[in-house]
């Protein structure tokens, strides 16, 4: 029931979603073209505009929650988020090369591509950092502050692109970095996709070894859980999910931290249902929370990100 209860959330938020925004088309009018009805410029703002930015919110929210609650279960630290390893900084820098310094040209492509490989390059880094400083052994305390280390480096590197940045690539940087989804394309949605469904399939199958580890790195591996490849396939696969969401949003803070907890709060500790749980929790919430940011100040609208 509680499963069917987060469902219908995730529907009602997403049909206020598809229903709500700057331009006149009310709930009525979507049902209509939904239906096949309605008139070309309604049928236009409901398929290029509400519906893939809906979408997208869903995805983003999704992926954001359900690494959080998979750095969570890794790191046994309820201050885990997709953003404490460092993903996020690197991401930023990646973004900010492509705005600041022109790398790729301008190209459509080349702002999330920049953005997926500087989330790849903190990946990389926090493991060789984490994986030398513990002797082989991925600890989760020296991942923490491998993690702490490489974001503190990003950022400061993210200063200095920044202070010689003209002032429209400035604000640029900076509103990406707030966290936006007006950029939803149908493309966009459709290869977020192809990241979240295998690895959201990875963490699922990784469910008991999760309640396991709940337990202590002791207890899960007399019981038969191998700790350090569980350890490094949860964080490898929820650090390619945050760079994919990362890359399609910007950085989008607090779904990951907050909805796990709220989920596990509401439903318990089992990962079984925790993830799954926290995946609809996520897409929820960041799809209600895009519609506020897109009708609060409107016709302008607010970064997502400062309204989550």
């Amino acid at each position: 029931m509680r499963f069917l209860g987060l469902v219908l959330l995730f529907l009602a938020c997403a049909l206020i979603g598809v229903g709500t925004g700057a331009s006149d088309v009310g709930l009525a009018e979507v049902v209509n073209v939904l239906l096949g009805e309605g008139d070309q410029t309604t049928r236009t703002i409901v398929w290029n505009l509400r519906l893939p930015r809906v979408v997208l919110a869903s995805l983003v929210g999704a992926g954001l929650a359900l690494s959080g609650a998979t750095f969570q279960a890794l790191l046994r630290n309820p201050l885990a988020d997709p953003y404490v390893l460092g993903v996020s900084g690197g991401a930023a820098v990646g973004a900010v090369l492509v705005l600041v310094v022109g790398v790729g040209g301008g190209a459509l492509w080349s702002l999330p591509i920049g953005a997926f490989l500087g989330a790849l390059v903190a990946i990389v880094a926090v493991l060789r950092v984490a994986l030398a400083a513990g002797r082989g052994h991925l600890d989760a305390r020296i991942l923490i502050l491998a993690g702490v280390i490489v974001a503190a480096f990003f950022n400061a590197v993210i200063m200095l692109f920044l202070s010689l940045a003209d002032d429209q690539s400035f604000r640029s940087a900076i509103f990406w970095m707030m966290g936006n989804l007006s950029g939803a394309t149908w493309s966009a949605n459709g290869l977020l996709l192809l990241h979240i469904v295998p690895i959201s399939a990875l963490l699922f199958a990784s469910a008991r070894a999760f309640n396991l580890l709940a337990r202590g790195e002791d207890v899960a591996f007399h019981l038969g859980v191998s700790v350090h490849r569980t350890k490094m396939i949860g964080y490898v696969a929820a650090s390619l999910l945050v760079a994919a969401c990362v890359a399609v949003s910007g950085v989008i803070g607090f779904v990951g931290l907050i909805i796990p907890h709220a989920v596990r709060i509401a439903w318990g500790s089992d990962h079984r249902f925790l993830l799954p749980g926290a995946m609809l929790g996520g897409a929820s919430f960041l799809v209600l929370t895009d519609t506020v940011a897109q009708i609060v100040i409107a016709p302008q609208e607010l970064p997502t990100g400062v309204v989550t």
